[in-house]
């Protein structure tokens, strides 16, 4: 892997308490990287495992700092002030990662309108909530990255079909990608998306998309931290605009033999539903 640094940058992460946001907090902290870490989750849930405190401990032992900011994204007053206790704290911003989703597949006859609301608001306008306050801080840094944790870009039918809502909510995350990336491209902060070849070992596919049996054919979280890694330490100005994927991500960076990533070695891997 490259042996360029995230050392000394403050990166801000939705949704870092587990699963691919802590993946990448962790992955940066070795590096020394500072980690605002913005989710929700503050006590222990029977099915979701890890707290925004316990992935500051974890971003800490490792060699990262970390602020643990309660935020649920669908709010304005609470970004304005995990943002404003983040630069407080650390002095800047000069990542951000929307990694922050929410997932409900379902045909639309079956999607309540809640469900609807809630993928809306929290994958493509909290994404932009989130973008629009850094954004500020951004602007200053030096080699600024936003990475959304959203798919290529395809208007084919076969992906809205099974779940129109879900869908469009997610398209609207890498929709950010390609307007901002443009309209943002002179002052130099890049804007790119990143998606896994694979489906991914993380609490949403244990609790809601199939299981054991799901997971043992998945890839680790890490494969993605290792993918977001090498994007972030590219040239801002050169990298943006992107719909990478991890696979692609690391091949570029000279790392093919992908078998330390799998949950199960020599397993049939699932591929994710939007490649």
């Amino acid at each position: 892997m490259t042996n360029r640094t995230l050392h000394g940058k403050t990166l801000f992460i939705t949704g870092a308490s587990r699963g691919i946001g802590k993946a990448i907090a962790m992955r940066a902290a070795r590096d020394g990287a500072n980690i605002v870490i913005a989710a929700k989750t503050t006590e222990p849930h029977p099915k979701l495992p890890g707290t925004i405190y316990t992935a500051a401990e974890a971003v800490e032992a490792v060699g990262g700092q970390a602020l643990a900011l309660p935020t649920d994204i669908r709010f304005e007053d609470q970004v304005d002030a995990a943002v404003a206790q983040g630069v407080e704290r650390f002095g800047r911003i000069d990542i951000l990662i929307n990694n922050a989703s929410a997932i409900f597949l379902a045909g639309t006859l079956e999607t309540p309108m809640k469900r609807y609301d809630l993928m809306h608001a929290i994958n493509v306008r909290g994404t932009y909530l989130v973008t629009q306050k850094c954004l500020p801080y951004l602007l200053k840094a030096d080699n600024p990255h936003v990475l959304n944790l959203s798919p290529p870009l395809n208007m084919e039918a076969r992906w809205f079909q099974p779940h129109v809502a879900y869908t469009t909510s997610k398209f609207g995350m890498s929709e950010c990608v390609l307007g901002m990336a443009a309209e943002f491209a002179e002052q130099g902060v890049a804007f790119n998306a990143l998606w896994p070849r694979t489906v991914i070992a993380t609490a949403a596919v244990q609790n809601l998309l199939g299981g054991d049996e799901i997971v043992r054919r998945s890839r680790k979280p890490e494969i993605m931290a290792d993918a977001a890694h090498a994007v972030l330490t590219r040239d801002s100005r050169a990298c943006t605009g992107n719909f990478f994927v991890d696979e692609q991500v690391l091949a570029d960076e000279g790392v093919t033999d992908l078998d330390e990533y799998a949950v199960t070695p020599g397993a049939d891997l699932i591929p994710d539903f939007f490649l």
